[in-house]
Parts: structure tokens; sequence; C-alpha cells
């Protein structure tokens, strides 16, 4: 106990080893003197680094009594070292043997380590520190490597979050255009029906009147002779005249055709019309983008890491398919298709051999794999053209169709649309 006071007597608070060349404060705390320099000088300020004072020495020496002290401590330690590996020749700097990685005494136990390798405690020290130190810089390396992991991962994370808001905003936009759209039409397919409806009473109200009017005529023929039946026999036989009939009524007309709603109009193949309505409103592409393929994203193993390149989320293996691209006016350009497995983290370089069967415009200048292109007229519109049965894909000039240029021998491997915009460096 009283060892270990002493030592915390003794010890520096910055490096927390025993003092070299103390100095003291005017707050009476001491410091190895590269130790108080050191921590003034990454602050930025003169103050005590235990209890925060502001010195007020404009020149600080060492105390060499305390110095003193700290060299008494060290010596007296050394020999209590030496005496925990020998008590009988403490005086005698032991050794250390390096196949058994123990101390010894040169003294007594020399003969058990013949033919061990056995050094002096400092040349032991140096080595072993030497060894560990390269463990520490391998494991700080490891650190580094980790932290910069987990900042890609913490990276991708916020990313993989903002897609998420992105797509569950662009989902709930399209239900909603898609709900608006079908309650447009419900109440249009409902106006339909009332329209029907209206056509169906507006036939039949015409009928319906010389019907009532004819039950009306008929209501009175009835009433009339009903009174005459309930007459006795001599007012009846005085009152009986046969030349009045009853009142002819209205003729009543059968009923007609179109009397009915035109069930098969309102509601024939209601759910296929207003799908093929909705057609006309509902964009298709044939090739969507991959959105986790360009350059601006958190590292991936999908990204680009060299270029702004990109790959459609969708491959190809088997059949025709034909897809237009609009370069427009824009300085430099390249698109065509790409194998999935084509390297993303080194330069990216545009030939077939690597995955890569593309055409370009670059310095004014179109080209493919084989060099330089010719073409007249600058296009607005790329059309390719991939048969997958036979291998080959095609470019064309839109706006007229003529020929650019075409690869063969593609490869079986599935192929993705390829497409980029560069810099000026490319």
């Amino acid at each position: 106990d009283t060892k270990d006071l002493s030592h915390d007597f003794l010890m520096c608070a910055v490096c927390l080893e025993t003092f070299k060349e103390p100095v003291t404060l005017g707050c009476n705390h001491s410091f190895c003197s590269d130790c108080l320099h050191g921590y003034w000088d990454q602050n930025n300020t003169r103050i005590c680094p235990v209890c925060r004072r502001k010195s007020s020495k404009g020149l600080i020496i060492v105390n060499f009594a305390l110095k003193e002290l700290c060299i008494s401590f060290s010596d007296k330690q050394t020999l209590e070292d030496r005496a925990s590996v020998c008590s009988t020749h403490p005086e005698v700097p032991p050794l250390f043997c390096t196949d058994e990685v123990h101390l010894l005494c040169p003294v007594c136990e020399v003969s058990e380590h013949r033919g061990h390798t056995v050094v002096p405690v400092e040349q032991a020290e140096r080595e072993l520190k030497e060894q560990l130190q390269s463990q520490v810089e391998t494991l700080r390396k490891n650190r580094a490597e980790a932290q910069a992991l987990e900042q890609i991962y913490r990276d991708t994370q916020r990313h993989a979050h903002r897609q998420a808001e992105l797509c569950e905003r662009n989902i709930r936009a399209e239900f909603l255009n898609a709900h608006m759209f079908l309650k447009e039409e419900e109440e249009l397919r409902l106006s339909s029906l009332r329209q029907e409806q209206s056509r169906q009473a507006q036939s039949m109200a015409p009928q319906l009147d010389r019907i009532r009017e004819t039950l009306a005529s008929l209501e009175q023929n009835i009433q009339e002779l009903e009174k005459q039946l309930e007459k006795k026999a001599e007012d009846f036989l005085l009152s009986y005249n046969p030349a009045q009939s009853p009142k002819e009524p209205p003729e009543c007309l059968p009923l007609g055709p179109r009397q009915l709603l035109n069930q098969a109009k309102v509601l024939g193949n209601l759910a296929f019309r207003v799908w093929m309505k909705m057609r006309s409103i509902v964009q298709f592409s044939p090739v969507v983008l991959d959105p986790n393929t360009p350059l601006e994203l958190p590292d991936n193993t999908d990204r680009f890491s060299k270029k702004v390149l990109v790959l459609g989320s969708e491959g190809f293996r088997s059949g025709t398919y034909v897809w237009e691209v609009e370069v427009g006016d824009h300085p430099h350009w390249v698109i065509g298709l790409a194998k999935k497995s084509v390297e993303r983290k080194e330069e990216p370089v545009f030939i077939p051999e690597i995955g890569i069967w593309c055409v370009g415009f670059y310095n004014n200048k179109y080209f493919a794999s084989c060099g330089t292109l010719s073409i007249k007229m600058h296009p607005q519109r790329i059309k390719v053209q991939l048969d997958c049965d036979r291998r080959t894909v095609s470019f064309y000039d839109s706006s007229h169709m003529s020929h650019i240029y075409t690869y063969n021998n593609c490869g079986y491997e599935k192929l993705f649309p390829f497409f980029g915009l560069g810099p000026s460096d490319w």
C-alpha cells in the first residue's frame, strides 16, 4: 500500500507515469516538463491540467528535489523488482529467456536455461514492446477500417431511409392519381346510368299517360253501368236506352321495345373498359434505371465508383427488346448494354472484352469499340435494339432509322441497359 501511495504521489497526471524532469506550478501540481508543455501547446493555453488554474509563471524550471525523489523511487522499485526474481542476488540485473518467456537470475538459474536464447532485460523489453507496438499499429489500422466501414453502413442506412420515404411518397402519389381517376370514372358511369334511367322514364311517360286516361274512362263507364244495375225493374226499364252505350276509352298500345334500361351498355365489360381507358394515362417504360448504381450514392457493391454510370434494373437473356434514349445536345454520353458482372470500382473501358457494348459521344466525335464512327447528322434520339437469341445489339438514329453500329457475339450472360453522362475529363 505504501508503494502504491508513493507511486500515486510521484505520478504525472498527464502521462500517468513516474515524473521525468518534473516541474511544479503555482497551484503546487507537478507534471513532466514535456507533458505540461505538450498539453499547453495542444490546448493553446497555459492552465493547470488538473485544477484548470492559469499559470502565472513565466519560466517553468525543473523541480530538482522532486526529480531526485523520483530517481530514488525508481531505483528502489528496480531493486524490488529484481528481488522478486531472486531475493538472494537482488543487486545482479536479471536476464530474460525468450524461449520460456521468463525472467531469471544470471547467478542461480542460468544453468537451467542452457541452449536457450537469454538476453538482457532492456533488450527483451525493447523487442517485446516493438512487437506490441506492431500489434497496436495493426489494431489501429483495423479500427480505422472498421470505423470507415461503420460510416459506410450509417450512410447507406440513411440513404435507404431516404429511399423508403421517396418510394412511399411516389406510391401514395401514384395511388392517389389512380383513386382520383377511378372516382371520376365512377361518377361518369353513374351519370351515364342516370341518363339511361331518364331515357327509359321519358320513353314510357306518354304511354303511362294514355293508360291512366283509359283507366279513368273505363272507371267512369263502370260506375255508370253499376248505377243502372242498382235500379228497380220499372225505373231500370223506363231509363234504359240501348242507344246509350259506354264511352269508348282511348286505345292502349302494348309495351314496345327499349322500355327497359340498357344494362349491357351500362355494365357491359365495365372493369375492362375502365382499365383500357386507364392505360392512356399510365406510362410504361421498357427500361427502368437501377437507382443503386449511380456514383453519388453511398458506396455499395452495385455502385459505379469512378464515372457517372447507371444500369437498368432488369436484365435480358432471351428475346428481342427495343428502347429509345434521348441524348439531345449533351456534350458527353455513352449508351448500350453491360454484363451484370462488369467491373464497377475501377476506371471503365467501353469495350466488349470487359462486358460493355456501347456507342458514345466524346469531344465532338462518335465512338464505338472499333474507334471513331462517321455520322453526318447529330442524332437527338438513339434507338437500341437487342436480339438476345442472335446475340446482337444494334444502334440507330431514331429520326430516320439510319444504322449507326452493330455488335455481334454479345455473349450468353444476362445483359443490362447501360447509360452514362460524363464531364469533359472522360
